[in-house]
């Protein structure tokens, strides 16, 4: 499993905090931040068992559960479902090779597929994600299920072959299949993720009911109720890019609260929630076509003032306005 953020929580504090999380033979490393040198922490993998889906924390999505030798519990949320489903299907592997007495290495492709090292595999992706030239990304449908920016099998040996990548459909099918190996390219619905886990010669199908997607691209699913996690709403699919603690005024009664709010992008939302910890926004604004104007007032403080700000987003029918305390000092 390549390195990725998940979320991690703290059995100490009961909180959650975004860690850059590795996947190694035998253990779980998990940083601060990516260019860190040293981990925060490691959970060993040998005769630890895994939960997913874990539902300790109610209605917190895309949860999964590692649970050690010493009975301790470890939990980590992922962003979206397929994620959560990559990253538990990794871990698997990675337990079953250390209880088989295997070593697990996802990187063995060039030697398990033979491929020539001629091939290139990083410009190969990049070639394919070209927004010109490129595999175009598609919504499609299947079982009820809506698989957003993603492409099916066939289509990639179709664009490996016109692209002159490859001779024929056969040795696209080895590149594909090496490509999913090393990560560049994900499984998404029942068939491809099967293929993925069983023991065919090829994990890669060349087929118009499989579905595959890049790992950055955005891709989500919806309607899909293959366990009993919540499937995340369109506008919380975003990233989440800012969150804290702001005064509100409300647009009815224009009474002050303290919410804490999140600010996501791509879709941009801006959610607000009540600070005491409940699950559920209280509210969500949707951020396009909105104008943000900014207005500052002093305070008659000496040496010490405050500055608030006051945001306004004017939406068709609603004007939001939020104060942040921002301390400041004159010498």
């Amino acid at each position: 499993m390549s390195p990725n953020i998940l979320k991690t929580n703290c059995n100490v504090f009961n909180t959650w905090k975004p860690m850059w999380v590795v996947l190694l033979e035998d253990g779980i490393e998990f940083y601060k931040k990516k260019s860190d040198n040293s981990p925060k922490g490691m959970i060993p993998l040998k005769g630890s068992t895994l939960t997913s889906p874990c539902q300790d924390f109610g209605k917190r999505m895309f949860v999964f559960k590692i649970t050690t030798t010493k009975q301790q519990d470890h939990f980590f949320q992922a962003a979206f479902l397929e994620e959560r489903d990559a990253w538990v299907r990794d871990i698997k592997k990675a337990i079953k090779c250390i209880e088989g007495g295997q070593k697990f290495a996802r990187k063995s492709t060039r030697r398990s597929i033979r491929l020539p090292e001629t091939i290139d595999l990083g410009a190969l992706y990049l070639s394919m994600k070209d927004t010109e030239k490129g595999i175009k990304e598609l919504n499609l449908e299947k079982d009820k299920k809506i698989f957003n920016h993603c492409f099916t099998g066939n289509c990639v040996i179709d664009w490996l072959v016109s692209n002159q990548s490859v001779r024929n459909r056969q040795e696209g099918l080895m590149i594909a299949s090496s490509l999913l190996n090393e990560g560049y390219l994900q499984p998404a619905g029942d068939m491809s993720k099967s293929a993925v886990d069983g023991t065919a010669e090829n994990p890669f199908l060349d087929n118009p009911d499989a579905f595959y997607y890049f790992p950055d691209s955005g891709f989500f699913c919806e309607e899909n109720s293959s366990d009993d996690d919540v499937i995340l709403k369109e506008e919380f699919r975003g990233v989440i890019i800012k969150q804290g603690c702001l005064l509100k005024q409300g647009h009815r009664r224009k009474n002050w609260k303290v919410r804490k709010f999140i600010l996501r992008e791509d879709p941009a939302y801006l959610h607000y929630y009540d600070p005491a910890g409940a699950e559920d926004p209280l509210g969500a604004i949707h951020l396009r076509g909105c104008v943000v104007t900014s207005v500052e007032s002093n305070s008659n403080g000496k040496m010490n003032f405050c500055v608030r700000e006051v945001c306004l987003l004017r939406l068709p029918s609603h004007t939001w306005t939020s104060w942040a305390n921002i301390n400041q000092s004159i010498n």
